[in-house]
């Protein structure tokens, strides 16, 4: 006989799956001769109150980064040759960010049933994209006025390194490659599995949203076993992220061994000025803008970074949100956000919302010409604000595209050489860590205002996550 429900608790989630265990509500009879189990029911987060330190997820992260940067510190030529354990913990993730993204979709969508609800949120979550990417531009111009992070350098285009220049040059090609135009051309897929093949999230965007509209355009009874049949395989793929999300440690380990193998802590001081610009831009954005959009909406921005500490340590360690992208929509959903919105949401502002990226392109064009002792005008600088906001999103998902989306920019002022952007080269990487976690930051937040706003966020159970 069981003393108390505690007890009862503690054994079940002994014996019941690592990544959900059992949470269970009983009571004792009056008569005292047994009890009744009221409710059982799984939830995907792990009892953190019974499990020993060393288990914890985001502990193994933490521990992982810090050997991470050890090794490469220390032994360089092993922490390059260590590459290949991040790249295949994204792959991984990304194997998985498809189906998961189309599932949720069709499954909102097909449920919601009411077509012009899903056009409202689309609206909602693009005029709430472009105000705070606006806000995010502002910010990296305002701190680049005045912390003049570029000023002193008095770099020169002749003394680049030839093969920075060409490195540069590179990323020119590329962001020519990708206009608007390209980009919308892009939006529709070959085929209607390819999308699946190449892991292009704007495509599956489409697939999905069309597939959706449709199943709400068939009769209800014959809709439903489809319906049916593609949560369950939700249920799939998020238990397959669960699996892979334990290979996390293994993962940010071996993209920190690299990237301080590859480049060096030494790197990181001869350009100090604008890194620690940059971080602490990101940060006051995250703590002032994001904090008050989180304050109209009901929460606290530190108690949100708090519940999905995990998922932040993951982007850091591999300088990838698509890394944790799964895993932020179902914590999403149980923090009580439709799972139609989420859908909607999360994978548009993963090309639409790059607040990290908006932050970066307008400070390294002030850094840039700065340090080429470079005096824009007004009217070039507002120039650059205005095609920086396209750019950020034209090259959404190319391979660099921080600086992918910086060449594009520099392009339209000819006053700034593009090979300028050789300063900045060699900590470009040390950079786009916090750029990730502005943009996956960035993502939650919105989520959360656009559902708010939308009537569709359950606040209690918001309140009950968060706590």
């Amino acid at each position: 006989m069981l003393k108390n429900y505690e007890e009862f608790c503690h054994k079940s989630s002994t014996i019941a799956l690592y990544s959900a265990p059992l949470y269970c509500a009983i009571v004792f009879n009056n008569n005292k001769k047994g009890v009744n189990i009221l409710k059982t029911d799984y939830y995907t987060d792990d009892d953190k109150s019974v499990k020993p330190w060393y288990k914890i997820l985001y502990v193994q992260v933490l521990i992982a980064i810090a050997l991470g940067i050890l090794i490469g510190h220390f032994y360089p030529k092993l922490g390059v040759s260590l590459e290949p354990l991040g790249k295949a913990f994204i792959n991984l993730v990304k194997m998985v960010i498809t189906p998961i993204i189309f599932c949720t979709i069709v499954a909102g969508i097909a449920n919601m049933r009411d077509l012009g609800q899903m056009g409202r949120v689309g609206l909602k979550a693009l005029i709430y994209f472009e105000v705070v990417s606006t806000l995010a531009l502002i910010a990296g111009f305002l701190v680049g006025h005045i912390a003049k992070p570029g000023v002193g350098i008095n770099a020169s285009v002749s003394s680049f390194a030839t093969k920075d220049v060409a490195k540069v040059n590179e990323f020119v090609a590329s962001s020519q490659s990708h206009t608007m135009v390209d980009f919308f051309m892009d939006l529709i897929p070959k085929t209607a599995f390819s999308p699946f093949v190449e892991g292009n999230i704007l495509q599956v965007l489409l697939i999905a949203i069309l597939f959706g509209v449709v199943l709400t355009r068939i009769p209800e009874e014959r809709a439903k076993p489809l319906i049916n049949f593609i949560e369950g395989m939700s249920e799939v793929f998020f238990g397959m992220v669960s699996i892979i999300t334990k290979l996390a440690p293994l993962g940010a380990l071996g993209a920190m061994a690299f990237t301080i193998g590859k480049f060096g802590i030494g790197s990181l001081t001869n350009l100090l000025g604008l890194i620690a610009t940059f971080y602490f831009t990101a940060f006051l954005f995250v703590i002032v803008v994001l904090g008050l959009i989180a304050r109209f909406t009901g929460f606290s921005i530190f108690k949100f970074l708090r519940y999905i500490k995990e998922e932040l340590l993951l982007v850091l360690g591999t300088s990838s949100s698509e890394s944790a992208l799964p895993q932020l929509m179902g914590k999403l959903e149980k923090m009580g956000c439709k799972k139609s919105v989420v859908g909607l949401v999360v994978p548009t502002g993963y090309s639409f919302n790059l607040d990290g990226t908006n932050i970066y392109m307008t400070l390294a064009v002030l850094f840039i010409a700065q340090a080429l002792n470079i005096d824009l005008t007004l009217w070039q600088q507002l120039t650059v604000f205005a095609i920086a906001m396209l750019t950020s999103k034209g090259a959404s998902g190319v391979t660099g595209a921080g600086f992918v989306t910086l060449a594009g920019t520099l392009m339209v002022v000819p006053d700034i050489p593009v090979a300028g952007m050789a300063l900045i080269l060699g900590i470009d990487r040390f950079m786009s860590e916090v750029r990730a976690l502005t943009n996956f930051i960035g993502n939650g937040v919105a989520t959360v205002a656009v559902s708010k706003w939308e009537k569709a966020l359950d606040e209690e159970a918001m309140h009950k996550a968060l706590k």
